[in-house]
């Protein structure tokens, strides 16, 4: 047991150094799809950290209470709650009205908040810029504040009333910008709107008319069980105001994820490609192991241990390349304080993504190497090449083809499985293009009463989007080279036999051209109503279709790079003299 072993480890450490451009490809295409995953699955713990971290400078409350009622009946109301059992400390009950803010021609819903200079015990907003509250001035919420545009020392108007821009501020006790929660007294009927504070003197004349209402910040012996606090659909608690707040990352989620499978299909396409050529490869070697009396399970463990191998390490880099690179591409929102401090991936993260890579491993590789395992032991030291299957229909059809076209329809005829995996290649490029159109031509905004702002979950997809269409356009392009150098390289002598009975060497090439642009088209076909489909699919939101000029476009630009990727390589070979080819042949 131990010299077989020892023979798996000298045969992969001697592959490993032989072969570093093959094993480098199969590690980055692995490793594409586990950092995007790795991606996905832990922007929830990374948006989590910046609300904890706002919580803590903030002394955020544990549960908030707002009654439907106004005026008194809700002091009333709040006033019992202060001394109940858990109840440690709290602050309030502070005023708050419903009102509009205006700033620049933007009118927005306004939960106006009355608050005294003095800090308070729980809920302490942290000023970012400018001061406090005073008298005849305003404090914006810092998210809110971005997206209407004001600064320190801009003017506002709230329902009427001119109010200098004294400061911007965060809090824990409410979720951030559009989330605040505003709505019309007395009703249960939540919109979308932002938060302000202004000194307490001032909120009664703001209010005007209107009612006031009144909310309370409890802290509790044990924070975890504040879901359980008995106050009804009064009550706010701060996992809920978490919750809201990761609502800004979802759709930045749904991308990588998205673009993790993509990237799985692609990586299982490409890795597919590459060692089907190692194996072929390595035939001979076969043949001599079954010689000195390795059998099948010997054959299929000295191929499985290196691409297990490969995969592994493919998974240690896509986990170490997602946990750096979530801080720096994923920005918390502007009303929370604090870094996305990287954090080692969680224990589910490590297993998803180690399975997705090992998975990617043994799919690409099981068919070839049973087929290695299977080959006899003469046929594998021969190494004559497997001969093309031939079908009646195909041979009949050929011949009444082009000499071009024959030429393409034959190679692919003589590898079909390598002309399937440019017809996935291509078809998950062109579904993962399409799916950027899609995305690239919608308008979100955020309805806030008065005015559409732009939606600032858009803004987190905007951050993730690029980083997977790189990776996606990266891995498809090594895909797309490494199938047409390895369908050159394979093609060399049928072409030189092609030229020997009268082909020249422009039909040649065009021929293998031909070769890659059959399998491409399907799959450019199909990826146009994939990429809507799947936009369909994931979106949250009514999709809306680009023009079908742009659709045309993308399809006729991945047939155009396929050519263009194939014709130097197609020149490369057809240039070769007809004599060195054949005699270079395996006899």
């Amino acid at each position: 047991m131990s010299g077989r072993l020892l023979l798996v480890c000298r045969l992969l450490m001697r592959d490993l150094r032989r072969r570093r451009t093959e094993t480098v490809l199969l590690l980055v295409a692995i490793t594409a799809a586990t950092a995007t995953l790795t991606l996905g699955l832990t922007l929830n713990e990374v948006a989590e950290r910046p609300y904890q971290q706002t919580r803590a400078a903030t002394a955020g409350p544990d549960v908030i209470v707002t009654p439907r009622a106004t005026g008194q009946a809700a002091l009333d109301e709040l006033a019992p709650l202060t001394t109940r059992a858990g109840v440690t400390d709290h602050s309030g009950p502070f005023p708050i009205a419903y009102l509009t803010m205006t700033a620049g021609g933007i009118s927005a819903h306004a939960v106006v908040q009355g608050r005294e200079a003095a800090p308070a015990s729980i809920d302490r907003p942290a000023v970012t810029d400018g001061t406090w509250v005073r008298p005849g001035g305003v404090v914006v919420e810092r998210a809110f504040a971005d997206a209407v545009g004001v600064r320190v020392g801009d003017t506002v108007d709230v329902d009427g009333h001119p109010l200098r821009v004294v400061g911007t501020a965060v809090t824990a006790a409410r979720a951030t910008y559009p989330y605040a929660g505003w709505h019309y007294p007395g009703s249960a009927l939540v919109e979308r709107g932002g938060l302000v504070w202004v000194d307490h003197r001032d909120i009664a004349t703001l209010a005007s008319n209107q009612p006031l209402s009144y909310t309370l910040n409890l802290r509790l012996t044990d924070p975890a069980a504040s879901t359980t606090y008995p106050v009804g659909d009064q009550l706010t608690t701060w996992q809920a105001i978490d919750r809201l707040n990761s609502l800004l990352y979802g759709d930045a989620q749904v991308a990588l994820l998205v673009g993790s499978w993509l990237l799985s299909g692609l990586a299982l396409a490409g890795v597919a490609g590459i060692v089907t050529g190692r194996i072929v490869g390595q035939r001979r070697r076969v043949g001599l192991l079954k010689a000195v009396g390795a059998g099948p399970a010997m054959i299929a463990a000295v191929h499985f241990t290196e691409y297990l191998v490969i995969g592994l390490a493919a998974a240690a880099t896509g986990l170490a390349g997602g946990w750096f690179a979530a801080p720096v591409l994923i920005r918390p929102s502007a009303g929370l304080i604090g870094t996305v401090n990287a954090q080692p991936p969680a224990l589910r993260t490590v297993i998803a993504v180690t399975a997705l890579a090992l998975t990617i491993a043994v799919a690409a590789t099981l068919v070839p190497v049973v087929r290695a395992a299977a080959t006899s032991t003469v046929h594998a030291l021969a190494d004559a090449a497997t001969p093309p299957r031939r079908r009646r229909w195909r041979i009949w059809l050929s011949r009444r083809l082009p000499i071009a076209l024959l030429i393409g329809v034959r190679i692919n005829a003589r590898r079909p499985r390598r002309a399937r995996l440019v017809t996935v290649n291509t078809l998950i490029t062109t579904t993962a293009l399409v799916a950027v159109l899609v995305i690239n031509t919608r308008v979100e905004h955020f309805d806030l009463g008065y005015t559409e702002l732009a939606n600032p979950r858009t803004e987190r997809m905007d951050q993730a989007l690029p980083v997977v269409i790189v990776v996606l356009c990266l891995l498809a392009l090594i895909n797309a080279v490494v199938s047409t150098w390895t369908a050159v390289l394979d093609a060399r002598q049928p072409l030189a036999v092609a030229r020997t009975l009268g082909a020249t060497p422009a039909q040649a090439g065009v021929g293998l051209a031909v070769a890659q642009l059959l399998p491409a088209i399907p799959g450019v076909v199909a990826g146009i109503p994939a990429g809507l489909g799947l936009l369909t699919l994931v979106s949250r939101t009514e999709i809306q279709y680009p023009p079908g000029s742009w659709l045309l476009a993308t399809a006729l630009g991945v047939l155009l790079a396929v050519a263009a990727l194939t014709a130097l390589p197609a020149m490369v070979a057809t240039r070769r003299p007809v004599v060195d080819t054949l005699v270079s042949a395996p006899t």
